[in-house]
C-alpha cells in the first residue's frame, strides 16, 4: 500500500493478504481457506495457528524431531472434533428468532448488525449460488438516470432473452469481396441493411418490451426498436442471462414476466426484475459513501449471510465465548493424563494454545487476564458449568446458554482444522528442519573443534 491508499477492515484476513513473506502468505493462504469455506473466524485462524507454533518451539529447542510433534497435533486434531460433536447441540433452522440471535451473536462487532434481518430473509429464501453481490459507490440506492430513447419503467412486460446479436454477422474467416462498379458496394450496404431489418421485424413481430442479449446491437438495430417502442440490453453476462431466466421462469427464448426499471447507478447500467412469482435468484445493490466502506459492507454482509449458510448446512450449534475452547482444552488435558511417550507434552501443549481465545477476550475487554482465566478453568472442572464463558462487554464469566451466544459447529471444526493444518506444515518449512539439524549437531561440531583446539 502506497501512503495515498488505506484499508477498511474489522477482520484480520483483509491485513494479511497484503503480505509477501512466506511465513506471512502461509497465514494469508489459510485464512483465505476458513474465509472459502465457512467465511468467518479468520481472525481466530491466524491467532491458534500462531499459538500452536509458539508452544511447539519449545519442543524444537529441546531436540524433539517435528514428526513426532506432528503426530501429536493430528491426535490432538482428531480428539479435538470428537469433542466437539460430543457438545454440540441440534438448531432448529426454521426457527426465525433463533436465526436471528445467532447472526447477531456472531457479527455482533460488525456493522451489518442491524441487517441480520435481511441476511436472514436472503437465505431462508435463496440458494448459494444464485447470490450475487454488486457494489456502486456514491449516491444512494434510488439514484441514477438512463437512456433517453428507451422506456424506464415497464409494467407488465414481454421479455425475449437472445444468446446471438443484433447486428449483421461477419464470416469466420477472412473473406474478401471484388466489386467492379459503385453501384455494386452500395448494394452491399444494403444487404447488410436488410439482413439487419429482417432480424428486427422478427423480434418486433413477437411485440416484446425488454430484449436481452449476450452479444451486441448494432446502431441500426438500437433504430429499429426504439421505433417500436422496445427496452434492448446488449452484452449481458451468460451468466447473467441465466439467473434472469431463474428470476422470470423463462428460458433463454421469450417468456412474460415483470420489469421493475432499467437504471444507470454510478457509472453502469442496471436492469431491475422485481416482483417475480417464486424467484430463484437475486442480487443486492450496495451503495455507499466511498470504496473502502462499500467494501468492509460487503464483507460484513456476507459474513451474515454465510453464518445462515452454515447452519442450514450443519444444524448444529456450539456455544461462544471461548466456552468451546476451554471444554475442549479441559478434555484434551484429561486425555493427556493416560498417555505415555513423548508425545504426550505436544498433546497437553494444543490444550494450552487452545485458551489462547478466551485469554484475548478477556484482555479486549480490560479485565486481570490471570486471574479470570483461572476462575472459567475452575468452573470448567465442575458440574453443570460446562457452558460458562467470557463476557467480552462486562469483562466477567457469565452462562452463554443465558445471554444466547452460540457458533455454528461447522466454523469451529474448520476453525480448528485450518489451525492445527498450518502448525503441522512447520516439518516442511526448511527453516524449522535447518533449526532442528543445527540444534541437534551443534554440541557435536563444537566438542570436535575443542578436541584439535587442544
Amino acid at each position: 500500500l502506497t501512503f495515498t491508499q488505506y484499508l477498511v477492515y474489522t477482520d484480520i484476513y483483509s491485513k494479511v493478504r497484503e503480505y509477501e513473506r512466506t511465513t506471512e502468505l502461509l497465514l494469508s493462504t489459510k485464512a483465505r481457506t476458513q474465509d472459502e469455506e465457512v467465511g468467518d473466524k479468520t481472525t481466530s485462524v491466524i491467532i491458534l495457528a500462531g499459538e500452536m507454533l509458539s508452544v511447539a518451539e519449545q519442543f524444537l529447542e529441546h531436540q524433539m524431531h517435528p514428526t513426532v510433534i506432528i503426530s501429536a497435533y493430528r491426535k490432538a486434531l482428531d480428539d479435538m472434533i470428537a469433542t466437539l460433536k460430543e457438545i454440540s447441540t441440534p438448531v432448529d433452522v426454521s426457527n426465525r428468532e433463533l436465526m436471528l440471535k445467532i447472526i447477531n451473536s456472531v457479527d455482533t462487532t460488525k456493522a451489518i448488525k442491524r441487517w441480520a434481518d435481511l441476511a436472514c430473509n436472503i437465505w431462508r429464501r435463496y440458494l448459494e449460488e444464485s447470490l450475487k453481490t454488486r457494489k456502486s459507490w456514491g449516491g444512494h440506492g434510488e439514484q441514477g438516470c438512463h437512456p433517453p430513447q428507451m422506456r424506464r419503467f415497464i409494467k407488465n412486460p414481454r421479455i425475449l432473452l437472445l444468446d446471438c446479436s443484433l447486428e449483421y454477422k461477419k464470416g469466420e474467416s477472412q473473406t474478401e469481396i471484388e466489386i467492379t462498379r459503385e453501384e455494386d458496394f452500395s448494394c452491399i450496404l444494403q444487404m447488410e441493411e436488410e439482413y439487419i431489418q429482417q432480424v428486427c421485424e422478427d423480434i418486433i413481430r413477437l411485440k416484446p418490451d425488454l430484449v436481452i442479449t449476450e452479444k451486441g446491437i448494432s446502431d441500426l438495430a438500437q433504430h429499429y426498436l426504439v421505433k417500436a417502442n422496445i427496452t434492448a440490453i446488449r452484452r449481458v453476462r451468460k451468466t447473467d442471462n441465466n439467473r434472469i431466466a431463474r428470476a422470470c421462469g423463462a428460458r433463454i427464448a421469450s417468456r412474460t414476466d415483470d420489469i421493475r426499471e432499467e437504471d444507470k447507478i454510478g457509472s453502469e447500467y442496471f436492469a431491475f426484475l422485481t416482483e417475480c412469482k417464486d424467484p430463484k435468484a437475486c442480487t443486492i445493490i450496495l451503495r455507499g459513501a466511498s470504496k473502502e466502506i462499500l467494501a468492509e459492507v460487503e464483507r460484513n454482509l456476507q459474513d451474515a449471510m454465510q453464518v445462515c449458510h452454515n447452519v442450514m448446512i450443519g444444524p448444529y450449534l456450539v456455544p461462544g465465548g471461548g466456552v468451546t475452547e476451554m471444554r475442549v482444552a479441559h478434555s484434551l488435558k484429561k486425555k493427556s493424563k493416560g498417555m505415555t511417550g513423548v508425545n504426550k507434552w505436544p498433546y497437553r501443549s494444543v490444550a494450552n494454545a487452545l485458551e489462547v481465545i478466551p485469554r484475548m477476550f478477556i484482555q479486549n475487554c480490560g479485565a486481570s487476564t490471570i486471574r479470570l482465566l483461572t476462575s472459567l478453568r475452575a468452573k470448567h472442572t465442575q458440574e453443570g458449568c460446562q457452558s460458562w464463558g467470557v463476557d467480552g462487554e462486562a469483562g466477567v464469566i457469565v452462562d452463554m446458554k443465558d445471554l444466547g451466544i452460540w457458533e455454528p459447529l461447522a466454523v469451529k471444526m474448520q476453525t480448528y482444522k485450518t489451525a492445527v493444518e498450518t502448525a503441522i506444515l512447520l516439518t516442511a518449512d526448511p527453516g524449522v528442519s535447518a533449526l532442528f539439524h543445527y540444534r541437534v549437531t551443534r554440541p557435536r561440531v563444537f566438542f570436535l573443534f575443542f578436541i584439535y583446539y587442544c
